[in-house]
């Protein structure tokens, strides 16, 4: 439930166009819902602007359908990440509306419309082909959070010139998410040539010394670009959602 639904409920209460029966028995899952395995909480699109994110890596297809059909139940949009095709393909069996989005390696149900929150747009860029995965896990989270988002991949500073062609996409976001593995460069370039926040993304792509992504990780702490903060290691997911609230 979000806050345009709770004041539907209590205006329609307060006109007597629903008994206070059917009102609780709406609430009745607030703020959480216990499934034995987990806690799904319905309350967090009131308290954060977003419902639930399930996290699919690690559960299995019979408790992640069951955490979604809670979510569904409640007229939420759902987004599942980290999710591999055989999960995905089980999942459309029971949800048949759901898209995967095999390069995200998320899956979706937009029970509703999106609608636009965001006041600028968000661009997500990647440093490398094999970076777009965590790119476009965080490009299908701030869309789904509201926002009007662009996104510009394989553009590393091994070829610097196909960045600089495209200055003016840069200069022109609201908030700017970088997804670069190897020595993790990129986001203090691109911090260095604009005046917006930068959201940095290590991934863990690279030779035996990027050390899974950790090379890149303090690469990134260590910008001495001004504006560029840090999340952890391909969580494309936690930029997208960082940038979604930052756009508000």
């Amino acid at each position: 439930m979000n806050v345009k639904d709770l004041k539907q409920l209590l205006t329609e209460l307060r006109d007597g166009d629903v008994a206070i029966d059917a009102a609780i028995e709406r609430l009745r899952h607030l703020p959480f819902e216990d499934l034995g395995f987990a806690n799904v909480d319905h309350h967090r699109e009131l308290r954060q602007g977003c419902p639930e994110v399930i996290f699919g890596e690690g559960k299995s297809i019979g408790q992640i359908e069951r955490i979604m059909t809670a979510l569904f139940a409640k007229g939420n949009n759902i987004l599942v990440t980290r999710i591999d095709d055989e999960k995905a393909r089980a999942l459309r069996e029971h949800f048949p509306t759901a898209s995967h989005h095999q390069d995200a390696r998320c899956l979706t149900v937009e029970a509703n419309p999106v609608e636009i929150r965001g006041k600028g747009t968000i661009l997500v860029i990647s440093a490398g082909t094999s970076d777009i995965p965590v790119a476009a896990e965080a490009v299908l989270t701030a869309r789904l959070m509201g926002n009007k988002v662009e996104h510009l991949y394989d553009v590393g500073v091994a070829g610097i010139h196909r960045l600089l062609a495209r200055r003016e996409l840069l200069s022109a976001a609201t908030v700017l998410i970088v997804v670069a593995g190897m020595e993790g460069a990129l986001p203090s370039v691109v911090g260095g040539l604009v005046d917006r926040p930068v959201i940095a993304v290590p991934t863990s792509v690279g030779y035996g010394a990027s050390f899974g992504g950790i090379a890149a990780l303090l690469g990134m702490l260590n910008s001495c670009a001004a504006g560029v903060t840090v999340v952890n290691i391909d969580n494309g997911f936690g930029a997208g959602y960082a940038a979604g609230l930052m756009n508000r």
